[in-house]
């Protein structure tokens, strides 16, 4: 009953921002709903950590592949595609991601009349929403997607099967990103995408410096999707989303792994040869999908995305 009880004064101390008349109807709780054994709460001391999420103390070398949540995302494979079912939030937010490249490049994003010219690296793709739709964009010329998971790349490969356009333009490897070869600088990517991944690797600060050897130099861009670690965020993610109402499947989110988005600028501002970060702060809605919520990035989903300047 403390985790109960934990939850109901968290909810307590975050309704003035469900109330807000930016966020007007996303959540319409009340405490006699929550669960009797919700998601564990986060203790006083993980709310406020003494080391930031991006702390490092793993070498380069040290995987992000986590095996249990590899196995949790494995086990939702056959369900991938299936728009109402567990990737339903995925699917819905699938836009939006295409919205925030288009915000991140700016003039730079090329017009259909001047053909395929983008080169992708989509980190973490899963089943392939992401990969899939951005392969068919006309401004693409290829999308190169990885995934550790083969059990979830051979739905993705069955997917893409089903449309003989993306013959050439796709292409899925069953690699982690410390597996995958670094090419040359003319050989690296326009847009490297890391989409609802960061929040379910290991090591994130070796991680994100791993795929930013990836960014082609002077103009290309790194850009994800991840969840700030909050109070709110406990509630919607797991509270919420996976007690509650469901939506996500239980056990997809662990709060302890979330990123702030002062974690991400600051540890961009400390690499160096990076631009001042994009950012975009997102609410999902029951019943509607996602919404674009300024301010919300620093209670919530976020996407985030810099620019290599060298």
């Amino acid at each position: 009953m403390r985790a109960t009880g934990q939850a109901q004064r968290a909810l307590r101390a975050a309704r003035p921002f469900f109330s807000s008349k930016s966020a007007a109807g996303v959540l319409p709780l009340t405490t006699s709903s929550l669960p009797l054994s919700p998601s564990p709460a986060p203790t006083l001391s993980q709310s406020t950590p003494s080391k930031p999420r991006l702390h490092s103390t793993f070498p380069a070398s040290s995987s992000s592949v986590n095996a249990t949540e590899l196995s949790h995302f494995s086990s939702l494979a056959s369900s991938w595609w299936d728009p109402h079912g567990p990737s339903r939030p995925l699917h819905q937010m699938n836009p939006l991601r295409h919205d925030f490249i288009r915000l991140c490049l700016g003039p730079s994003y090329p017009s259909p009349s001047s053909g395929p010219t983008l080169r992708y690296l989509d980190v973490g793709c899963g089943g392939g929403i992401f990969a899939e739709s951005a392969a068919r964009l006309p401004t693409t010329r290829e999308v190169t997607a990885i995934d550790p998971s083969e059990t979830i790349l051979e739905v993705a490969r069955q997917h893409m099967r089903g449309d003989p356009g993306l013959k050439g333009k796709l292409r899925y490897l069953n690699r982690s990103i410390e597996t995958l070869e670094v090419p040359g600088d003319k050989d690296k990517y326009d847009v490297v995408s890391l989409f609802e991944v960061l929040e379910h690797v290991d090591h994130p600060k070796e991680f994100l410096r791993r795929l930013s050897q990836f960014v082609r130099p002077d103009g290309g861009w790194l850009v994800m999707s991840t969840i700030a670690r909050t109070w709110i965020s406990w509630i919607v993610t797991n509270v919420v989303a996976e007690d509650i109402l469901g939506v996500v499947p239980k056990g997809t989110h662990d709060w302890n792994k979330y990123v702030n988005v002062e974690e991400l600028r600051e540890l961009f501002k400390s690499e160096g040869g990076w631009s001042e970060p994009r950012v975009m702060g997102v609410v999902y809605v029951p019943g509607c999908g996602w919404k674009v919520v300024e301010g919300s990035e620093k209670i919530g989903n976020y996407f985030f995305g810099v620019q290599r300047l060298d």
